[in-house]
């Protein structure tokens, strides 16, 4: 399968040399929030993320690849037992 492209439609291979090439995909930017102050262990276990955290909840902000890179976070998250409050992607700047 082709990787969806911006507009989530599928982008065409390109074909290039002995084996087709697929267009590369730009990684999308979001925003998982949580309930609970993340500490020093817990903000460890998110070290490839940005992280903030406020009043009673922690946001962890990151460009990821892929559907499945989403959903390799979420899984992390619920492992450990965390409480999902918002899951967000963010609008990439204006051109």
């Amino acid at each position: 399968m082709t990787p969806a492209g911006p507009s989530g439609k599928l982008a065409p291979p390109v074909k290039g040399g002995s084996a087709a090439r697929r267009e590369l995909v730009q990684s999308r930017m979001y925003e998982i929030t949580f309930a609970g102050q993340a500490g020093a262990v817990l903000r460890a276990e998110f070290d490839d993320c940005e992280i903030s955290v406020g009043p009673g909840t922690t946001t962890l902000r990151a460009g990821l690849p892929d559907q499945g890179a989403l959903q390799g976070l979420l899984q992390r998250i619920a492992s450990l037992r965390l409480e999902l409050i918002d899951l967000h992607m963010v609008a990439p700047p204006p051109d």
